[in-house]
């Protein structure tokens, strides 16, 4: 069990995907600088009511009790008030607690999930690795500050290949964050496998890796 401070996005964040913020919120700016101090991450959770940006008189957030830790790999300040950063996630947890500061930053207690077992991708779904590779190799190509997967492609198994697949998919929030929530890699690859399989035109999202930074954080 430990505590983190938690990020409530409308994304979800998958384990070994890279996630570009910029933050100007004043309890964001003073999360990332703790956890430039402390040399700490964060943990990012998937909103079910309520806005990225606080504003006065509107709900209160609420979140899915899963979320992942991300580790951050590139801070830049380009102006005053403004920092970009890049997280990767790392692992996901559980919340068991939360509460809220007087700033208004989410803190929560939670418990870090086992790693998925690795699982050898069976043959009926291999088409599914040889379309991965192409959406990567497409993607790698692209300009980018921080690489996207900074990682050996484990294209043949199954947690984290599919984790890619969750990533890159143009699904709706609470299908992905379905997808997010097993814990049966092989069983998520099916059913990835079965979004796939009906539309040509469900294909990883080459437009670029991952989640788009919030307009505003």
């Amino acid at each position: 069990m430990m505590e983190l401070p938690l990020f409530p996005l409308g994304t979800v964040l998958f384990p070994g995907a890279l996630l570009p913020l910029q933050l100007f919120e004043l309890r964001y700016l003073h999360m990332i600088g703790e956890c430039e101090r402390q040399g700490s991450g964060f943990g990012v959770v998937t909103l079910t009511q309520g806005r990225e940006v606080h504003r006065p008189g509107a709900a209160a957030a609420q979140f899915e009790p899963m979320g992942t830790r991300v580790q951050i790999e590139r801070i830049e300040r380009p102006q005053p008030g403004l920092v970009m950063v890049w997280c990767r996630g790392v692992e996901k947890f559980r919340i068991e607690a939360t509460q809220q500061r007087s700033d208004g930053l989410w803190l929560g207690r939670v418990h870090t999930l086992a790693p998925e077992p690795s699982v050898q991708v069976p043959e009926d779904l291999q088409h599914l690795s040889v379309q991965m590779h192409e959406a990567l190799t497409q993607l790698s190509a692209q300009p980018s500050v921080v690489t996207p997967w900074n990682e050996a492609w484990r294209l043949q198994d199954c947690s984290w290949l599919s984790h890619r697949w969750g990533e890159l998919l143009p699904l709706p929030l609470q299908m992905k964050f379905r997808l997010f929530a097993l814990q049966e890699p092989l069983m998520r690859l099916e059913l990835v496998g079965d979004l796939v399989a009906p539309a040509a035109s469900a294909r990883p999202n080459t437009n670029g890796p991952g989640p788009k930074p919030p307009a505003n954080s």
